[in-house]
């Protein structure tokens, strides 16, 4: 949801640079030094090793998040800490890790990047998603703690599936964030890492090209993601296609270079799954190679107005599309809500409707992540995201039909608040919605508006009539 479009002459500028890229080959990189005066060894620009260290992180943290017992919540809170602030320590890759018939070349974080962390990378605004009054870099740490704290990452009482919940936020809160509201928004501007001078002393490729470069390494798709098709990326991140992984045929696949990690997996996942056909990866991957492919073209000038201008049209196509990946999350995911809720209706057993209540709180634990990971963009959701809050709320409803709404002065979450299942489900039916009306998503995976006018006579008819 572009909130200051762009002027008509700057798209039109946009598309005079969009053949640029295709004279290129439509991998991402190699690229030439450009640098003016540049006299080392160096031949190739490209550089986004802790953007990809950190996708690494944030999916070793999802694993960590399920490894407490109960009785392990402060070794494993300061095990997960190490993944969220860096370490000096090495650590291993617990996710993804290379299997049978799919082997991966690194085995810890330092083989990707040697200072990456979450941290200080982290969205740090207000997060009124999440219960406290905190911001998001708090909010991040309240999970950890409470996913240490949990067995198994699951509170049955609350409704939360934290790893789900901790995972889906920091998709958005790090790398969204930081790519949109940081690399292709500050840093595109003419004066902010200028392309005729160095990144930083000492630094090889000028100013806009790592900035460009760091933003794609944000977005985790490989760099021959034009050659892949949305069932090859899917698989290649659920790692059951390694052949579309090993782009350079060595028998590994290179987590710089030939993963595909979360943001772009979730694109891919809308591409191939949804109700109408979209293209939000290879969007956002043409839209980043035509960026890229002016940039290069400048040879180590400055940009001039013509192509800055260029170049913020294809950031602006980029950050318009990845909003509408998240969104398109959010809509499936409260969908699966609503359906998990109908399941559960359906079955007759106290011990069936517990276990499947399992499933229903990993669903809402990717619903709320992707929530709280869509308000850390560029743009202020303002009355959005206020609406999208309440209608989600803090927790689940629960199995005795209470959720949370705050906590108290310990910081304790707490459930005083009652609604019915049928009220639940209409409000999922009202964020999908929302999504329709504010971002337009197409693919509507899991798509159940068209129960909404039904379901919303129904509980009319249901309330007046215990009003008679």
């Amino acid at each position: 949801m572009i909130k200051n479009a762009l002027k008509t002459s700057t798209i039109l500028v946009a598309v005079t640079f969009a053949g640029s890229a295709l004279a290129m080959d439509k991998n991402y990189g190699p690229y030439p030094v450009t640098l003016k005066d540049y006299s080392g060894e160096k031949t190739n620009t490209v550089s986004y090793s802790g953007q990809i260290a950190r996708h690494v992180m944030e999916a070793s943290l999802k694993s960590l998040a399920g490894k407490g017992d109960g009785t392990n919540a402060d070794e494993l809170e300061a095990q997960m800490l190490k993944y969220f602030n860096g370490s000096d320590e090495e650590l291993a890759i617990i996710a993804p890790a290379g299997k049978d018939g799919f082997a991966i070349k690194q085995k810890t974080i330092q083989e990707i990047s040697s200072s990456a962390n979450l941290a200080g990378k982290i969205y740090d605004g207000a997060m009124t998603a999440w219960p406290g009054n905190l911001t998001g870099k708090e909010a991040a740490l309240d999970i950890i703690a409470h996913a240490a704290a949990s067995t198994k990452g699951y509170d049955a009482d609350l409704g939360y599936d934290w790893g789900q919940v901790l995972s889906k936020y920091l998709i958005g809160a790090v790398a969204y964030h930081q790519a949109v509201d940081n690399y292709l928004d500050e840093k595109m501007t003419a004066y902010n890492k200028p392309n005729n001078k160095p990144y930083k002393d000492g630094a090889h490729y000028t100013g806009k090209e790592h900035s460009w470069d760091e933003a794609f390494g944000y977005w985790g798709g490989p760099a021959h993601t034009t050659s892949l098709d949305p069932n090859q990326l899917y698989n290649v991140s659920k790692r059951k296609d390694f052949e579309s992984a090993d782009k350079n045929g060595d028998g590994v696949v290179d987590l710089k270079s030939e993963f595909v990690f979360s943001p772009a997996y979730y694109a891919a996942g809308a591409d191939k799954g949804g109700t109408k056909s979209t293209s939000y990866a290879q969007n956002i991957m043409n839209a980043f190679l035509d960026g890229r492919a002016v940039i290069t073209e400048a040879a180590g000038e400055a940009l001039n107005a013509d192509q800055l201008a260029a170049v913020q049209g294809y950031a602006a196509t980029i950050e318009e599309n990845w909003e509408k990946v998240l969104a398109e999350a959010v809509f499936k995911y409260a969908g699966s809500v609503y359906k998990d809720i109908t399941k559960l209706g359906e079955l007759s057993s106290e011990d069936e409707k517990k276990e499947y209540f399992r499933t229903y709180a990993k669903h809402w634990g990717e619903l709320k992540g992707f929530s709280m990971a869509l308000q850390t963009g560029k743009n202020n959701l303002g009355k959005t995201a206020v609406e999208m809050n309440k209608l989600i709320g803090f927790g689940p409803v629960t199995m005795d039909l209470t959720y949370v709404t705050g906590v108290d002065a310990d910081g304790k979450f707490v459930k005083d608040a009652w609604m019915n299942w049928s009220d639940y489900q209409l409000n999922m039916l009202q964020v999908q919605k929302l999504m329709v009306d504010t971002f337009n998503v197409a693919s509507k995976t899991n798509d159940v508006t068209a129960d909404l006018a039904a379901f919303a006579d129904k509980l009319s008819a249901d309330q007046n009539a215990e009003t008679d």
